[in-house]
């Protein structure tokens, strides 16, 4: 066994606080290395090169490069080693700069556990055998979840690029957050018409199938070959003949349904068309609201209706589809305002959110763009602004910035003074944040341009005083309490992760953080993958981010997809588990808990077995860990290697 040991500076991230020339000095006393050295910049070319050089001049055959985390630079270092003409599995890595250097600085601390480290990697190393990789075709088709300016933007681009694309929508139009504002920042935007003509795009391109008002219902298979269960939720409308003409809503008696588009601002009728710009462009009934439901007769709109398109019976669809990648661009929702009971929002009716403000500004919204007070219809004159509605809270656990309110509560106060000249609005903030192109400029025309008086400060509470509603809050500038009576108050309330977001990062296998969104495979060098292979993030499922960062990511994870499917077939990791069938006894308990149904049961001449697909398996070692007779092996992470790690650690 020769063995050959890379020592990375990495500048002073290792080297400031381990003796690496020590590290390298210990290494050569350990049986099979016959060769130990430290380098500055072992990832850089020249420390790739001097990599390959020394594995032909020493005869190595497993190479050990001791610098950052295998989730750094593990692939760069494999390839170079394949490149000298070894197998890229006789590599191991030992993470001396996030397990040590940077979590101590105990200097002599530090580079005993680095001297540790590095005999634990050897002692695998050296028990490590080569893996060969096996190629499997792929399905040039891709799913992107959720139709927002991300998801729309990702679908559009992968179609370019010659991918059948298919869009699942949970609302019955597509658009997201984006449709249900009046304007965008920093440039007043109308943000429809900038929004529209990508709708229209979207549904009328020949590569994109959309399925509107739907979700995903299950998700099986692996990169480049998914298996997904697509639920079309119960509309009780035939898209296939609604025409949009609108006659079912003009003679629908039930009045009060809750608009979700609106946000609740104002009711709708039972059977509804979301917004006059809605694509598809389809009414859809409430049974929740509608009179043929909840009282059994009336069936008003299938009377009117001129296409007979009306069905009470329908049932929601299956329908599944084969892909080989997944864009997940779900979005984000709002903190519930149950949640705020020191604002009184949900209790007073001139407490509103920013979404439902902007509902009010729009003038397809149910005010046509009339700024008026919920509770009574009157115009306000005096508007106070809350920021930070929750976010940057840990008591309500969101300790995060939601990242566009200081911009959007900016234009809305400018798009007050427009819309009520004579108005005069209040902003509470704790700071501003406005870090994009053009974004601080904008935030100071609101001010010295529009009058908005910024007050910095949180609020702690609000309550009505007549027809007002008191804001009581503080000045950190001034030091001293400030209270404002006002006829509206606008809440920015934070952006949370979209409804059953964890439900749906539970069939992809995809992990989310405390808060909810989904997390990326690396925050700087894979900012739109996860780690899944074929799955990719975009927009604000990602975390809350504005419509520049969000169409941004949808064609950043569209580029990953073309890349991903440019090719005819894929190679599998060959470092996944599989089953000594003649010490398995039949129990399982593997399949039970694989996370991605990569067991199946196979018969063996009577006798049951487990089996592992190799194409599904990612190598998770879940059934390594729980097969209660060791008959399950994982590639490259087997007993025995782990077993020889530990007895280099124990070894004094």
């Amino acid at each position: 066994m020769r063995v050959g040991v890379f020592i990375c500076h990495c500048g002073n991230n290792i080297a400031g606080t381990i003796d690496v020339a020590r590290v390298a000095e210990e290494t050569r006393k350990l049986p099979g290395v016959v060769y130990a050295t430290n380098y500055m910049y072992t990832c850089s070319e020249p420390g790739q090169a001097e990599i390959k050089q020394t594995i032909a001049r020493e005869g190595l055959n497993r190479v050990v490069v001791a610098a950052c985390s295998p989730r750094m630079h593990e692939v760069t270092f494999r390839r170079t080693v394949e490149k000298a003409g070894l197998n890229r599995y006789l590599f191991e890595m030992a993470n001396i700069r996030e397990h040590v250097s940077w979590i101590g600085e105990d200097r002599e601390a530090n580079t005993q556990k680095a001297i540790e480290a590095v005999r634990m990697a050897v002692a695998k190393a050296i028990r490590n055998r080569p893996l060969v990789s096996s190629s499997f075709a792929v399905n040039k088709k891709v799913l992107v979840i959720g139709a927002g300016v991300a998801g729309m933007q990702a679908a559009l681009d992968c179609a370019e690029g010659g991918l059948e694309t298919i869009v699942v929508e949970k609302s019955p139009s597509v658009g997201g957050m984006m449709a249900r504002l009046d304007k965008t920042f920093p440039t007043i935007d109308c943000s429809i018409c900038i929004l529209g003509p990508k709708m229209v795009d979207l549904v009328q391109h020949e590569r994109i199938r959309l399925h509107a008002y739907a979700e995903v219902e299950d998700v099986k298979g692996y990169v480049g070959n998914y298996q997904v269960k697509i639920r079309k939720k119960t509309t009780y409308v035939d898209w296939t003949k609604c025409t949009g003409c609108g006659v079912c809503m003009e003679k629908c008696p039930g009045k009060n349904a809750y608009d979700h588009f609106n946000c609740g601002v104002s009711p709708t009728r039972a059977i509804n068309i979301p917004f006059p710009q809605a694509i598809p462009k389809k009414a859809r009934i409430d049974p929740q609201f509608c009179r043929q439901f909840t009282k059994g007769k009336c069936g008003v709109c299938a009377k009117v209706c001129p296409t007979k398109a009306i069905n009470y019976e329908m049932e929601d669809e299956i329908v599944s589809e084969d892909v080989g990648a997944i864009v997940v661009a779900t979005g984000y929702g709002l903190l519930d305002l149950e949640r705020l009971p020191e604002y009184g929002a949900g209790r007073y009716p001139d407490v509103i959110t920013g979404i439902q403000y902007e509902r009010l500004l729009n003038a397809s919204g149910p005010t046509a763009g009339h700024i008026v007070r919920p509770s009574d219809g009157t115009e306000p004159k005096t508007l106070v602004f809350v920021s930070c509605a929750g976010s940057r809270d840990k008591s309500i656990g969101v300790p995060y910035c939601s990242n566009f309110c200081c911009m959007y509560i900016a234009k809305q106060a400018i798009l007050t003074k427009d819309h009520l000249p004579d108005s005069q609005s209040y902003v509470f903030y704790m700071d501003i944040r406005a870090p994009g192109k053009g974004y601080d400029e904008f935030t100071r025309r609101a001010q010295e341009e529009y009058g908005a008086r910024y007050i910095r400060g949180r609020v702690s509470r609000i309550y009505p005083k007549g027809k007002k509603m008191v804001v009581k809050g503080a000045d950190t500038l001034l030091g001293t309490q400030v209270e404002i009576e006002a006829d509206l108050v606008v809440l920015a309330t934070a952006a949370t992760a979209a409804p059953g977001a964890s439900m749906l990062a539970e069939k992809l296998h995809i992990s989310y953080d405390t808060n909810g969104f989904y997390v990326e495979s690396h925050p700087k060098l894979r900012p739109v993958e996860t780690n899944t292979a074929g799955v990719y993030l975009a927009g604000a499922a990602q975390g809350p981010k504005d419509i520049p960062a969000s169409v941004s990511q949808g064609s950043a994870a569209a580029a990953k997809v073309l890349s991903l499917l440019s090719r005819d077939a894929l190679e599998s990791d060959p470092a996944i588990a599989h089953v000594n069938a003649a010490a398995c006894v039949g129990c399982l308990k593997c399949l039970k808990t694989c996370p991605f149904q990569a067991i199946k049961e196979e018969d063996l001449r009577g006798k049951k077995v487990a089996a592992v697909i190799e194409t599904v398996c990612a190598g998770c070692g879940v059934c390594t860990s729980t097969c209660p007779c060791g008959a399950i092996q994982l590639e490259h992470f087997t007993d025995n290697q782990i077993l020889a790690e530990v007895n280099a650690l124990c070894r004094m």
